[in-house]
């Protein structure tokens, strides 16, 4: 039996690791569940099990085979080494690690990764979910025909921030409706009923960082396979769920019908129905990725493409939370079973 930690549990991330565990092949591992000292003492519930939050400490990873940090970036950066000595394969979802040295961005839901991890390496980040969804897309499209360039809007919704930015979101729109002023503690800005690009100069939050870290993660994925893509982070008005607008320009026509053989396959599901759009409510508790093709107006024939549209929407919990699990059952293969190295 595996023992893992998962470090920040009562964070959203946290809670659906927690869920993803549960349903995965590794639901019989004995989980502890540990978090910062506001949230300790808390009752959880894993699988069939009650337990409680407990407290971080550097000995608390003694004799765990997986530990997953959902946390704060601090969090991790406090902690993760002394994970490390204590023999425990690292997998961050806080984005704190991915910068350093010998750390592997990994998505195995890809068809094929240029790298893998072995016995040398320190720690894995699964990649961000709207990383791991402009690859997934752009690697199959390539199964039709070379992609020449690839331009992405991605909708970014609160649950992205954390439960703080759900909680400030939600009461600026109930103020909103009562006539009342605005808290700007995280924002700094009106973020109720509003798509913003920017967050206000005292924000909690840099829309350009996650963007930053995107880029990243899609350039570490892609290692050159790929187009280099053209993103830009917009802000929406929504509690939860990614919703994508990607313009793609192949290097030659393509049939529609061949476009849409190449997108579908596991993790994607492709929407043909205008009443169906994809949409983040759409997406919410969805393992799949929501896809429609849009054809660019105006091609002289519309079965017959080189440019068009994909609407995409996926749950950004459980796509970061599924690519961790997937990353953790990757690795088993370094690890004996309920033995720590």
């Amino acid at each position: 039996m595996y023992k893992i930690v998962i470090v920040g549990a009562s964070t959203l991330v946290g809670r659906e690791m927690k869920d993803a565990l549960s349903e995965s092949p590794l639901a019989a591992a004995n989980i502890l569940l540990l978090d910062e000292e506001e949230a300790q003492g808390q009752l959880e519930q894993v699988g069939d099990e009650v337990t409680f939050l407990q407290a971080i400490t550097p000995d608390a990873f003694d004799r765990i085979d997986f530990t997953f940090f959902c946390g704060s970036e601090d969090v991790t950066r406090k902690y993760w080494r002394d994970a490390l000595r204590a023999g425990s394969t690292v997998l961050d979802l806080s984005g704190a690690l991915d910068q350093e040295s010998g750390v592997l961005v990994r998505a195995p839901w890809l068809g094929s990764e240029v790298v893998s991890a072995d016995l040398f390496t320190p720690a894995v980040v699964p990649a961000h979910p709207a990383a791991l969804v402009l690859a997934l897309l752009l690697e199959r499209l390539q199964q039709a025909a070379p992609v020449r360039t690839a331009f992405a809007t991605l909708l970014q919704p609160a649950s992205e921030f954390g439960r703080a930015a759900l909680d400030e979101l939600h009461q600026q729109t109930v103020n909103l409706l009562n006539f009342q002023g605005l808290p700007h503690d995280l924002y700094d800005t009106q973020a109720a009923y509003n798509m913003l690009s920017g967050l206000g100069e005292t924000a909690k939050f840099s829309l350009g960082a996650v963007e930053a870290r995107v880029r990243r993660h899609y350039a570490a994925l892609s290692a050159g396979r790929w187009p280099t893509l053209a993103l830009h982070v917009v802000h929406a008005p929504v509690f939860h769920g990614h919703t994508f607008s990607i313009a793609v320009e192949m290097e030659r026509p393509v049939e529609i019908a061949a476009i849409e053989e190449a997108l579908s396959g596991g993790h994607v599901d492709l929407v043909f129905e205008d009443t169906d759009s994809p949409s983040n409510l759409a997406a919410t508790g969805q393992n799949d990725v929501l896809v429609r093709i849009c054809p660019e107006p105006g091609e002289r024939n519309p079965s017959l493409v080189s440019r068009l549209w994909l609407w995409a929407a996926s749950d950004n919990l459980r796509l970061n939370a599924q690519n961790a699990v997937e990353c953790a059952l990757d690795l088993r293969r370094l690890r004996p079973q309920g033995t720590v190295q």
